[in-house]
């Protein structure tokens, strides 16, 4: 399974992805869910993936080959000469009904899921900070003020901290902690989602990557939010009033 978080928020866009993927408890591999573009102060993409391993990295090597031919042919549309990131998450959704086409057949038949969903976060020079989750069928949405964050994979155990605490003025620094406790949240629910993590960072209008890093099982910093929140947590618990308790004035 997966876990991948993308947020958008006005300072700009906050990714983490974990890197399990099983096809059974004793079939548990790695494999990074995260890939990044970047043209330092022009452009600035990243893409996670969840859903048919096969499928998403078919895409993904149909989207950098298209980034080869338009290097050669500035004619040929790719991800790092398009106008906007809308026609970015477009070239995304293309490839995927693509590779939905060549195989979805195929892989049903063989009584496996070819479903799959990636997120398509980056900014580009004169352009806007945007996010937007890709379907199956290679249509999209973009997250807005109303809806700040999406999610892929496994998203209900990580889901209910981003609900309280990211709003689009939180800032890139809280929007940090909060994926980083939304992901602890599901790797301590779910043993199909794992360590280690791979976090990027889209400051806004820096057409750059602010933060790029993987973050292992012993990452001391990961280490000290997971221990701050479970704490945390069992203080709250513990200050909860008993229900058959008198309410207090």
């Amino acid at each position: 399974m997966t876990y991948c978080v993308g947020l958008r928020v006005a300072e700009g866009l906050v990714l983490l992805a974990d890197t399990r993927t099983n096809a059974g408890m004793d079939n548990v591999s790695r494999f990074t869910k995260m890939v990044t573009f970047e043209k330092t102060g022009e452009r600035v993409i990243a893409l996670l993936c969840s859903g048919n391993l096969s499928i998403t990295q078919g895409v993904i090597a149909r989207i950098k080959h298209g980034i080869q031919k338009g290097d050669r042919d500035p004619a040929f549309r790719s991800i790092m000469n398009v106008e906007s990131m809308f026609e970015v998450a477009e070239i995304v959704g293309a490839e995927m009904r693509r590779m939905q086409e060549i195989h979805r057949k195929a892989i049903i038949e063989q009584g496996a899921d070819a479903d799959a969903t990636l997120l398509v976060a980056g900014q580009r020079k004169g352009g806007k900070h945007r996010l937007f989750l890709v379907y199956t069928a290679g249509n999209f949405i973009q997250a807005t003020d109303d809806t700040p964050y999406f999610q892929l994979g496994e998203h209900k155990y990580g889901k209910p901290i981003l609900d309280r605490v990211i709003t689009p003025a939180s800032t890139l620094e809280d929007s940090m902690k909060a994926v980083c406790v939304s992901m602890d949240s599901t790797i301590r629910s779910n043993l199909s989602v794992g360590m280690p993590l791979d976090l990027a960072v889209i400051e806004k209008n820096a057409l750059t990557f602010r933060v790029q890093r993987r973050i292992e099982r012993t990452d001391p910093h990961f280490s000290a939010i997971s221990d701050s929140w479970a704490k945390a947590l069992s203080h709250g618990f513990e200050a909860l009033p008993n229900l058959l308790d008198p309410p207090q004035a």
